[in-house]
């Protein structure tokens, strides 16, 4: 068969009009994502043309996953952004409100409060004692480690669980575990020289315990941000061979892609077949049966 050369700003135009077409669909998705009762965010920064510098400049693409405690289909949205500004989370959230999983970046905090509850992440947490352990070996980030190991092995038995299984658990066991943990933190605090990573470390959680333990007062809240960053982890690896974005409107569609793509994947559906399928549906499917087309298991 004979093979037709296609000019790279050809295949990039189709890209953009397949994004265009797309579109519907992932506002549809983010409609559903927000009215859930507790996500995830996270960010990650990318490359954006600069035209006219010969350089790239950063970009970023802000991350929002549904919690799968709370049942329904797995969701990821990708919102491309040219800025690291809370601004975009606020405008992106907007009027949403419920438990919000995130890390400690500053531009979440205007959020929190009133009808946004702010949830910490352990794995944060734990990484920070995780690295002071495999430094030198400290016996204080030793203990540390295996007292909220502890509390992830409640949550590994519960796993499979109800929702009202899984907060009786919590209850009986995990909250006695996190109090044992935030009074022993305070005398480990007592003792950590000003300034040293032990001292970060416990501050870290001490700082923000109301946000790290609140996870074990119900029994649909998620103890850690990794769904999110696991699905970010594709982006982050991928953009290691598209290397940036040719300008802020490639992005969008870039990440509006991603959104479907990704949440395809989470839904155990080959993303590819899934596209394939939908663009043959999509230009005679009427608004009504829109939903149809998602990339979620019913």
């Amino acid at each position: 068969m004979p093979q037709v050369p296609l000019a790279r700003s050809t295949l990039s135009e189709w890209i953009g009009r397949l994004g265009v077409a797309l579109q519907p669909l992932t506002d549809r998705l983010t409609e559903m994502l927000r009215e859930q009762s507790s996500l995830h965010a996270d960010e990650t920064p990318v490359q954006q043309l600069d035209p006219g510098k010969g350089k790239t400049k950063r970009a970023y693409l802000w991350s929002y996953r549904s919690n799968d405690l709370t049942g329904g289909p797995p969701i990821v949205v990708y919102d491309y952004q040219t800025s690291r500004s809370g601004q975009h989370a606020r405008d992106f959230l907007h009027d949403w409100h419920g438990h919000l999983m995130v890390d400690d970046y500053v531009a979440y905090k205007a959020m929190m409060g009133g009808p946004i509850t702010e949830q910490a992440c352990f794995a944060h947490a734990r990484r920070k004692f995780f690295e002071l352990q495999a430094a030198s070996k400290h016996p204080v980030a030793e203990e540390a480690l295996a007292r909220i190991g502890r509390l992830y092995a409640i949550e590994a038995a519960a796993r499979d669980s109800t929702t009202e299984v899984r907060a009786r658990l919590r209850a009986e066991q995990a909250q006695p575990e996190l109090q044992s943990l935030h009074d022993w933190l305070q005398s480990q605090q007592l003792n950590a020289a000003k300034g040293s990573g032990l001292a970060k470390a416990i501050d870290y959680l001490l700082r923000r315990w109301p946000a790290f333990a609140g996870y074990a007062e119900i029994g649909d809240l998620p103890i850690d941000n990794n769904p999110v960053e696991n699905a970010i982890r594709p982006i982050a690896i991928g953009k290691k061979n598209w290397l940036f974005a040719g300008s802020e409107r490639g992005g969008k569609r870039a990440a509006a892609i991603q959104s479907l793509l990704g949440t395809a994947n989470l839904n155990g559906l080959d993303p590819a077949a899934w596209l394939k399928e939908t663009l043959e549906k999509l230009p005679t499917c009427p608004n009504s049966k829109l939903d149809e087309l998602l990339p979620i298991r019913s």
